[in-house]
C-alpha cells in the first residue's frame, strides 16, 4: 500500500488504530449529510488494506482484541466514521497508537470494510440516528410490528439490541430486501393443530415436545407438538421493502438509528 512501507511498524500501528475506532478525517472522501456512501470497490480495498495490515491482531473477524469488534462497529473511542477518522490522524497519546496517515482511498476503503461489517458483497450508507428514530416512530411505523426497550409490538423481533447482533450492511438489506436478510430462527410459521385450528405467528421457543410462537394477534401460544398436524415454515419475510417507501437518504438514517440499538 503506497505510503504506508516508508512508516516502520505501519503493521502494528494500524491495528491499533482499529481497535480503538477508525476513519473520517481530512484526508477522508467528504460526508453527506445523510452519511457516507461506500461502494463494493470502496470495500474490496479496505479488505485488502485489513488483511495485510489488521488481520494479525484483530482476527478474520474483527474481534481479536478485548473490547473491540470491528465486524460489529464495537468501538473504544468512535461512534462516527469523523471519530474513527481523528483517531486514526491524530492518535491516542498513552494508548500505543501514534499519529498515523493513509491515502485518501486506503482510508476510505477501511471504513468502508469495517462498516460493511466485513461483508465484500455490499455498498453501506450511515446516517443520523435522531433522524432515524423520527422515521421509526413516523413513516416507518416500524414500532407497528416491532419493539425496542419495551415500546411497540410483539408481533416481529425485538429490535433493542440489533445493533449488536446484525452489521449496518446486513440492517440496510433488510430495509431493502427483507427476504433476503431474514434469518431462519425468524421465519414466519403456520401450525395447523389436529382440531382444524391454523396459526400464524413468529416461533419464540422449540424443544422435542412443544412449541411456543406469538401468533399474529400477540397471544403466547404454547402447543405439545402431539397435537400438532402440520408445522411449516415461510420463506419470504412478511416484513415489507422499504426501498419505495422511504427516500436513499431515510434509508441511511434509519440504518443509522438501527446500528445504535445496542441493549442486550
Amino acid at each position: 500500500m503506497s505510503g504506508v512501507g516508508r512508516v516502520r511498524g505501519v503493521g502494528r500501528t494500524l491495528l491499533v488504530i482499529a481497535a480503538f475506532g477508525l476513519l473520517a478525517a481530512p484526508s477522508l472522501r467528504a460526508q453527506a449529510d445523510h452519511g457516507a456512501q461506500y461502494s463494493q470497490s470502496d470495500i474490496a480495498a479496505g479488505y485488502r488494506v485489513y488483511s495485510s495490515q489488521c488481520v494479525q491482531c484483530h482476527g478474520g473477524l474483527g474481534d481479536g482484541i478485548s473490547g473491540v469488534d470491528l465486524r460489529r462497529g464495537v468501538f473504544r473511542r468512535a461512534a462516527s466514521d469523523e471519530d474513527l477518522g481523528r483517531v486514526i490522524t491524530n492518535g491516542v497519546p498513552g494508548a500505543g497508537m501514534p499519529p498515523f496517515k493513509l491515502e485518501a482511498a486506503e482510508l476510505t476503503g477501511v471504513v468502508a470494510f469495517i462498516r460493511a461489517g466485513f461483508d465484500q458483497t455490499a455498498s453501506v450508507r450511515v446516517g443520523d440516528p435522531a433522524r432515524g428514530r423520527a422515521l421509526y416512530d413516523g413513516k416507518g411505523d416500524c414500532a407497528t410490528c416491532h419493539r425496542v426497550r419495551g415500546r411497540g409490538a410483539l408481533t416481529a423481533p425485538d429490535l433493542s439490541g440489533i445493533g449488536l447482533v446484525r452489521t449496518v450492511a446486513a440492517l440496510q438489506r433488510s430495509l431493502l430486501n427483507p427476504t433476503t436478510a431474514m434469518v431462519p430462527a425468524n421465519r414466519p410459521l403456520r401450525i395447523v393443530t389436529k382440531r382444524g385450528e391454523t396459526l400464524d405467528g413468529r416461533r419464540l421457543n422449540e424443544d422435542s415436545y412443544t412449541v411456543q410462537l406469538l401468533d399474529t394477534r400477540g397471544r403466547l401460544r404454547s402447543l405439545a407438538k402431539s397435537d400438532i398436524r402440520t408445522l411449516t415454515y415461510a420463506t419470504a419475510s412478511p416484513m415489507p421493502s422499504y426501498a419505495s417507501r422511504l427516500t436513499p437518504d431515510e434509508i441511511a438514517d434509519l440504518v443509522g438509528y438501527l446500528a445504535s440499538l445496542r441493549e442486550p
